[in-house]
């Protein structure tokens, strides 16, 4: 039997009045955070205990059972279930608490239909990650990541082991899935794993222990600890200068730190494998406390002080577009994703007017440009934020939420407006398409409460059935995004 959102406060009242009597603390066991459902599932428990659980939490004996044998997704009663190994003890099952049946009017079928390309929609979840990571290892060579995003790990000794396993997100948390080869002097295995973050252990005859050569870890969530390890997708280079005490690099991702990334000599130079997120990023080299610009990259724009600085883009471009005035001498792309900057994007002219691809990471962002000194919003954007001359064009990059509003083609403008932008009476300017409303946005997985503003007054969003009490007494629609 599912779970149901009635039976949230009995959940509530359960985890409190079963806390004194188990065996096992039961708000460890159950939870609701961020719009889920989430049962920690201990392998180490009984049978006995197993059927108390699921007596307690009227969960299906069957589901539990699943999800110990870690089937990915279990479908019960027409509900998704995610399952997923935290640790070695520990298995996470999961569902949205709002079924997607309720939520199924912000469906995005016909998102494409109504974007122009410009709008760069997505359709589905990006999960912010950290902006940069540089691995750390107290003996080189331990983990090696090579192009074509082959990763090399090694655990030295352990010769007595019969076997040693990988285990870690990548294979989802796998306790045979990655057999280690071993030579003579430990334990081996080869992956292809794509540029990002992971975190890992290795089962040496059944026994998990982090890598003890590797400085990065993170809790594990049972007390212990994970290893961390980042496949880079970018190698900082810099030939020569090999009379210098120290050269570190530093940029916009450091907030321009002095103590920077330290570097490794080499016998070319010096060199610094990096995982950056997408995005566009400034940096220098720090020489024995002398700044220099990259001599090996001719990508260098200057900064608001005029110094000249370093630039590298990682991911796909997004190419902003201002048509028409050709007859401009200069036009500069501004936004909330530079600092608002009067002169550091410098567009490109071509025959239709202006261009610039630029990368920025999934996000919303306000932008204008600047016409020969001239402010202006998009005249090819219809969406836009604020009013008068603090009023800027607005743009998801990877949008995964589509506000709609039906039934009010006749209004004359349509705001949607709540706690994703503070409630700004002057917020997220919609647009009117085929007889209905829509803005585009994205959202870091959570819950949001929020209303459309039409002409003035102040409504619910009539197709949410989800909604919450406020100060005002006047109620809040509720939207959930789940992870």
């Amino acid at each position: 039997m599912s779970i149901k959102i009635r039976d949230i406060l009995l959940i509530i009242l359960l985890l409190c009045s079963f806390a004194a009597n188990a065996q096992f603390d039961p708000a460890k066991v159950c939870k609701i955070e961020n719009g889920n459902l989430t049962f920690r599932l201990n392998t180490k428990w009984t049978q006995k205990e197993k059927k108390e659980i699921s007596e307690m939490f009227d969960l299906d004996s069957t589901l539990i059972a699943r999800a110990f044998k870690l089937e990915p997704l279990i479908n019960v009663d027409g509900e998704e279930w995610k399952v997923k190994k935290l640790n070695p003890s520990i298995i996470e099952l999961t569902k949205p608490l709002v079924s997607k049946e309720i939520t199924r009017n912000n469906r995005m079928d016909d998102v494409f239909l109504l974007m122009d390309k410009w709008m760069n929609f997505s359709g589905n979840i990006v999960t912010e990650a950290e902006i940069y990571g540089v691995n750390s290892f107290s003996i080189p060579n331990t983990f090696v990541y090579e192009k074509g995003n082959d990763a090399w790990f090694y655990l030295p000794g352990n010769k007595s082991a019969d076997k040693v396993y990988l285990s870690g997100t990548f294979n989802n948390w796998s306790t045979n899935q990655d057999p280690m080869k071993p030579n003579n002097t430990g334990w081996t295995k080869d992956l292809k794993l794509k540029p990002g973050k992971y975190a890992y252990k290795f089962i040496a005859d059944g026994k998990w222990i982090p890598d003890p050569y590797n400085k990065l870890r993170e809790k594990d969530g049972a007390g212990k600890y994970n290893s961390v390890v980042y496949c880079p997708n970018h190698l900082f280079e810099l030939k020569g200068y090999e009379k210098a005490h120290r050269v570190v690099v530093t940029g916009n991702f450091l907030k321009w730190s002095t103590r920077g990334l330290s570097m490794i000599k080499t016998h070319e130079g010096w060199k610094l494998p990096i995982y950056f997120r997408d995005g566009t990023y400034a940096y220098k080299f720090i020489v024995d406390d002398q700044w220099i610009v990259d001599p090996s990259n001719k990508m260098t724009k200057p900064d608001s002080q005029g110094n000249l600085n370093s630039f590298i883009s990682i991911g796909e471009p997004y190419l902003f577009k201002l048509e028409g005035f050709t007859d401009a001498r200069k036009v500069i792309l501004t936004g909330s994703f530079e600092g608002w900057s009067k002169n550091e994007l410098l567009m490109e002219r071509n025959e239709n007017g202006w261009q610039l691809p630029y990368v920025v990471p999934a996000g919303n962002y306000e932008y204008k440009f600047i016409v020969d000194g001239k402010w202006m919003t998009d005249p090819k954007n219809p969406f836009s934020t604020g009013s008068g001359n603090t009023e800027n064009s607005f743009i998801a990059l990877k949008a995964n939420h589509l506000f709609q509003l039906n039934n009010y083609s006749g209004a004359n403008n349509v705001i949607v407006t709540g706690s994703f932008n503070g409630w700004d009476k002057n917020g997220y300017r919609m647009k009117k398409e085929n007889g209905k409303w829509i803005f585009p946005i994205f959202l870091k997985p959570g819950k949001y409460t929020y209303k459309f503003i039409v002409d003035g007054t102040w409504i619910l969003d009539p197709e949410n059935k989800l909604f919450e009490q406020n100060e005002y007494n006047t109620n809040n629609s509720v939207l959930w995004i789940e992870p």
